[in-house]
């Protein structure tokens, strides 16, 4: 009898944790598509225009008397390069005439 009553006890008890985890799974698995459906209604309804930072130009501030420093800056940097390479060539052909000959 003792058989019998432990069984049905065991029994009982598996059933209990059962129905406990599976109730618990049911209402987890109800709560999870009720959220996800909330969230895709979120995504379909969500709004096509993003709020973006104005550009970047906007923040640059234009100062003429800086921008005519620059120019001038990098004319006069530029001439001395055309120089240096316009010497650069004399000095290339002045050499080809000195070594192959000619007329110096």
């Amino acid at each position: 009898m003792s058989f019998v009553a432990g069984s049905l006890a065991g029994a009982l008890v598996m059933g209990g944790i059962y129905h406990g985890f599976s109730n618990l799974m049911q209402t987890r698995t109800a709560q999870h598509r009720a959220d996800i459906h909330t969230l895709s209604e979120r995504i379909a309804n969500a709004s096509t225009t993003i709020p973006s930072p104005p550009p970047a130009s906007m923040h640059i501030m234009h100062h003429p008397l800086t921008s005519l420093i620059q120019s001038k800056w990098n004319d006069e940097v530029a001439g001395l390069f055309g120089t240096a390479w316009r010497w650069e060539q004399r000095a290339v052909e002045l050499g080809k005439k000195v070594l192959y000959g000619g007329d110096p």
